[in-house]
């Protein structure tokens, strides 16, 4: 499967993305790249009001209600939290009226809401989405959709039932930037697809999930008991339900957390189903703080060939301690370039061979007799014209998205499914094949085994 060049000069003259052009210094300080921004059209459909629930209101849970309150015609009316401060601080920042609660069920149970941001440690994801889902509630839910495998097929088999719409936040892949991405290499920007590289490494004590703890944090503040639901019982431990990713009992590690974004990407910008095999290496390397998951960690995947995308092989890091800096990037390698989509732009760079093999130089004719080597140039000669022994050259570009807030678009995607009937960007069965994989990394990791996945059925094989 070889997407056509042509095809992709074509399309870059045609875009409706690419308004504006500006030169910007590249990869190295030798080459200018064209830059191309990015806009989107903001119109927004009001049709009705939609009135929704936070459950989980800690970062990611404050995010998401600030975003989506962004979006015209929506009304937040209550919120669940199990540690009682942020309760408080719900009612301090948005108002008296919205109701707070611990139990998540009395959400689920008011007629009044029309949807619910489950933006919760990932322990409770998948059981809050179901029992919401069987409440006629809408769902967005914070990626991974689930913690363990096994909770993907029931919740997709309560979601074929259910009449509602269900978006998995992985907030990222409705910036224009990956739509471009998407588009780019469906033209033939690239050539053929052979392997991708993806990281998302930090460097900072918030990175690794060092949260602040409040001052009054215990058994009174927090309902440990709900916490544990299902689990052994254990004394109250701020750090676990505080800082909740850096423990496998309530969170996914970076694979849950950091992966999942990169694979959501790929899979988006591919229509890809997902690998096959799966295998991760890490260790905890600097944040030695009582976490049992690791800060360092790496993952090698293979994709089969599929009618989109041709076999590749993926490599994966997460480095929490990286001496480079914070990084985020996913790397397109295909045989005439590659695509890199980081934050809100991509860049296409190109290298494409001669059609004429090289001859010469570095090379074993200069071994042979003198008399052999005019006669097999003389060959070479004949067969090959002076285009043909020359390197193609195409300029590299950028395409960068200008004011666009992707988390915003995200959420405008969900209510325009909801008010609508449209189908959002981010549905469960996306979500699943985005995050089984991840899953799969923890379980090679701690069990040091190569994991075996079948991405059209969605089970561990």
């Amino acid at each position: 499967m070889k997407p056509n060049r042509r095809k992709f000069i074509k399309s870059l003259g045609n875009t409706s993305l690419a308004l504006g052009a500006l030169p910007l210094m590249g990869f190295n300080s030798e080459e200018k790249i064209e830059q191309r921004i990015l806009f989107k059209d903001k119109r927004v459909s009001e049709n009705s009001k939609i009135r929704i629930a936070g459950i989980g209101t800690g970062i990611m849970g404050h995010n998401n209600i600030d975003t989506a309150l962004k979006v015209p015609g929506v009304e937040l009316v209550a919120a669940c939290d199990l540690y009682t401060g942020r309760l408080t601080h719900v009612q301090e920042k948005y108002g008296k009226q919205v109701d707070v609660t611990r139990d998540y069920r009395e959400i689920l149970n008011r007629k009044d809401i029309d949807a619910v941001l489950i933006s919760t440690s990932d322990h409770f994801h998948a059981r809050i989405a179901t029992e919401a889902m069987k409440n006629g509630k809408h769902v967005y839910c914070e990626k991974p959709m689930v913690k363990s495998i096994d909770e993907g097929l029931p919740l997709l088999g309560q979601y074929r039932k259910s009449n509602v719409v269900f978006q998995v936040g992985s907030q990222p892949i409705s910036g224009l930037a990956y739509a471009k991405a998407k588009e780019l290499y469906k033209s033939g920007a690239i050539g053929n697809l052979n392997c991708i590289e993806a990281a998302y490494d930090r460097q900072s004590a918030q990175g690794a999930w060092q949260y602040t703890l409040p001052n009054d944090a215990s058994a009174k503040t927090v309902d440990w008991d709900t916490y544990l639901s299902g689990m052994a019982a254990e004394p109250f431990d701020a750090l676990k339900f505080f800082r909740w990713r850096n423990y496998k009992e309530f969170g996914t590690g970076v694979a849950g957390d950091l992966f999942v974004h990169l694979l959501t990407s790929i899979h988006y910008i591919l229509e890809s189903n997902g690998p096959t095999t799966i295998f991760s290496s890490g260790q905890l390397s600097y944040w030695k703080d009582g976490r049992n998951v690791p800060d360092v960690l790496a993952a090698i995947m293979e994709y089969p060939q599929s009618q989109h995308h041709p076999e590749f092989q993926l490599t994966l890091r997460v480095n929490f301690a990286s001496g480079k800096g914070p990084t985020n990037f996913v790397r397109f390698i295909g045989d005439e370039g590659v695509m890199e989509v980081s934050g809100n732009s991509v860049t296409i760079q190109h290298s494409i061979m001669a059609e004429a093999p090289e001859i010469g130089g570095w090379d074993a004719l200069d071994t042979y007799p003198i008399a052999m080597q005019k006669e097999i140039m003389d060959t070479y000669n004949k067969k090959y014209k002076e285009a043909q022994k020359t390197r193609p050259v195409k300029d590299p570009i950028k395409f960068v998205s200008q004011d666009q807030d992707a988390h915003v678009d995200h959420f405008v995607d969900f209510f325009d499914g909801i008010r609508n009937g449209n189908p959002v960007i981010e549905p469960p069965e996306f979500g699943f094949r985005a995050c089984a994989p991840c899953l799969l990394c923890n379980d090679s990791y701690f069990s040091k085994k190569v994991m075996h996945w079948d991405p059209d059925h969605m089970f561990v094989r």
